[in-house]
């Protein structure tokens, strides 16, 4: 990772943003290649990280741990570890994860239409059953 310095225009006007707009701020929350299918999965239920590995093939292991846990920080994913051995682990959404629900079909339906071939490839690796 690199760092960013956090006093630039920027930043600033960055922070700005997100704090005067809902719309910056949702966006910077599950913004990003893999957030929005990650949450797309688990919405219909718990899933271990092998479960999520499989669902996204395309996702490396480095941005998969990196997603869940800027969620995790972001209160959008509870990652429950069961004290066993092995460990344990399932990532579940929390109340505000879930209410993403309805904003992620609404964007899967707006994708469908808007499409270059007006009807997209029709799959986010998603279960269609959650909406």
């Amino acid at each position: 990772m690199y760092k960013t310095k956090e006093t630039s225009t920027n930043q600033l006007n960055k922070a700005i943003a997100i704090d005067k707009c809902p719309v910056t701020y949702t966006l910077e929350k599950i913004g990003g290649r893999w957030k929005a299918l990650v949450i797309y999965n688990l919405l219909s239920g718990p899933k271990r990280y092998g479960e999520l590995k499989k669902a996204l093939p395309a996702i490396t292991e480095k941005m998969l741990i990196q997603s869940l846990k800027e969620m995790e920080l972001d209160k959008l994913v509870i990652r429950d570890v069961k004290p066993v051995v092995p460990p344990h682990v399932t990532y579940h959404l929390t109340e505000a994860g879930k209410a993403l629900g309805p904003a992620l079909k609404a964007m899967a339906e707006w994708g469908l239409s808007y499409s270059e071939n007006g009807q997209g490839e029709g799959k986010c690796d998603m279960p269609p059953a959650v909406f």
